[in-house]
């Protein structure tokens, strides 16, 4: 399926820049698509159906396309942030590929397979408490019954699961912006453009010149050190690699992205993309002759079952500005929680 994967979404990716003829020929399905969340998004707006306050303030930080945009180094940031103006956040995810139907709670001992790639490199990173369940509702009360400290919650994801109550709403693009346009299937859109936020990230390395939105700020993405997955202490800077035979893979949403950053370092790797939270089950690399095998944070959570001495860890941390920060501790400080 894997297999089969990639190259599905390398195909609409493509697509999805422009308005070419299968874009325009999938265009009736994706009118269809717009009136069922039209309708859903205004039940939730006219109160036919609830949200549910789950007694602290939310920040939500998601996307309204498909595909990778820098959600997750953003939760993190986001994470540290508000620790550091004095709350005690908490996280609560879906899980993508998680094998669990109840709220489940996330440590830095989970297995990915188990609670997902995403929320364990969150847990990791941050040591804050992380729930995951599909019903994010009941991650969040879950989490809160089992932390009664925690005083906010970021929703990595779910801008679109409207029954939970958010004070924040934080949308993150990509270079793509909104691609073609239009919605799913017929363009990379979960809802419109329009679509009301508190505030956008715009993660671009390629484009320093932010859309004239309201409260849009760019999103910066520092790598660190690589670090050798056997021994976490072993540390050398990228420029190191500059002379080795380096192999660069990445199962995220962008791949490219990231190679891009070992490029800009002096290194000139073969690469190897792989579907978005691409399992891992078995060694990948085993045939591969390199010196040094580079990796993402989110790929190395889910090497569990075997081993390859020569993968190198590369970390990348999201820099936010000051004032979309201050945006945030603001909204938060102007509710006070149940």
């Amino acid at each position: 399926m894997s297999d089969l994967k990639a190259p599905i979404e390398t195909f609409f990716a493509r697509e999805w820049r422009a308005r070419g003829p299968i874009a325009w020929a999938l265009t009736p399905l994706a009118c269809v698509f717009a009136a069922i969340t039209a309708t859903r998004r205004s039940f939730y707006q006219l109160g036919w159906f609830k949200q549910v306050d789950v007694g602290v303030p939310v920040v939500v930080v998601g996307n309204v396309t498909v595909g990778g945009t820098g959600k997750t180094p953003t939760v993190i940031a986001l994470v540290e942030a508000l620790r550091a103006a004095g709350f005690q956040p908490g996280v609560v995810s879906r899980g993508y590929g998680a094998k669990i139907k109840q709220p489940t709670s996330v440590t830095p001992a989970s297995a990915a397979s188990q609670v997902g790639d995403e929320p364990l490199l969150i847990a990791r990173r941050t040591h804050a408490p992380v729930f995951v369940c599909p019903n994010r509702v009941a991650a969040a009360q879950a989490l809160l019954k089992a932390n009664p400290n925690v005083d906010v919650l970021v929703s990595d994801d779910g801008l679109q699961h409207y029954r939970m109550a958010r004070a924040f709403e934080l949308v993150v693009f990509d270079d793509r912006l909104g691609g073609n346009g239009f919605l799913l299937p017929a363009g990379p859109l979960r809802e419109p453009m329009s679509r009301h936020r508190d505030a956008t990230l715009i993660n671009s390395p390629y484009d320093k010149t932010l859309p004239p939105w309201p409260d849009t700020f760019a999103l910066e993405l520092e790598s660190g050190d690589a670090w050798l997955l056997d021994d976490p202490s072993v540390r050398r800077p990228l420029s190191q690699f500059a002379n080795e035979k380096v192999v660069a893979a990445a199962g995220i949403g962008s791949p490219e992205r990231f190679f891009a950053t070992l490029r800009s370092a002096g290194i000139t790797p073969t690469t190897r993309a792989f579907p978005d939270h691409y399992s891992y089950r078995t060694n990948p690399f085993e045939s591969v002759q390199a010196d040094a095998i580079l990796v993402t944070e989110k790929d190395a959570v889910k090497f569990e079952a075997w081993r390859d001495a020569r993968i190198w860890v590369v970390p990348v941390q999201a820099v936010l500005r000051p004032r979309l920060i201050a945006l945030v501790v603001e909204k938060l400080r102007g509710r006070t929680p149940a």
